[in-house]
Parts: structure tokens; C-alpha cells; sequence
């Protein structure tokens, strides 16, 4: 299985699902072509999104400011969107993630 990501106007994009108040962070894996991933935080305020954004920006290895939530903010079904990296780049420093932690 493989990550669906969308080019748009010089960014990407691509579907996450949100498990928040999770006991570890961390990415959790593919499923049907949406990025599993676990924050701590709770889905109040901002927090989880805010966390979704610091994950990402640890595993993809770029600045928060580079990666924004387009759509689902209030959802745990969120597209995220990252502007700094070519769509080859965001799936390969994912799946290092993934497979080797």
C-alpha cells in the first residue's frame, strides 16, 4: 500500500488519520492510502492539530511553517498539506519512518 499524495500549486498533499490522546506518538502506518498517525495531546483547542504539524514536520524533516492542515481541521480524517518538498522526497522520508522507525 502506498501513500495517495496530490500535487497542487507547488505544494502536496495528502490525506491523514488522527488518533489523539494516544499513549505514544508517532506514525502508525497505511491504510487504503491515508498516513495513520497517534499525538498525545487531546482534540481540544488546536492541540492535536498543532502536534500533527510538529510530527510531521520531525519526519519529514522541515520546518512547521512548511506544512499546514488544508482541510478536516476539526475532523480526525485531515489533508495536510506540505509546501517545502517534491512529492518523491515526502514519500520517501515517510516510509523510512515507517519501516525502519
Amino acid at each position: 500500500m502506498t501513500l495517495e499524495l496530490t500535487g497542487r500549486s507547488g505544494a502536496v498533499r495528502f490525506r491523514v488519520k488522527v488518533q489523539a490522546r494516544a499513549r505514544r506518538e508517532g506514525l502508525a502506518g497505511l491504510q487504503s492510502g491515508v498516513l495513520r498517525l497517534r499525538v498525545k495531546p487531546p482534540p481540544l483547542e488546536g492541540r492535536a492539530n498543532q502536534a500533527v504539524v510538529a510530527l510531521l514536520a520531525e519526519c519529514l524533516r522541515i520546518p512547521k511553517s512548511s506544512i499546514k492542515i488544508a482541510a478536516g481541521g476539526r475532523s480526525s480524517l485531515k489533508v495536510v498539506e506540505v509546501g517545502a518538498l517534491e512529492p518523491a522526497t515526502v514519500l520517501e522520508r515517510l516510509q523510512q519512518k515507517l519501516g525502519g522507525g
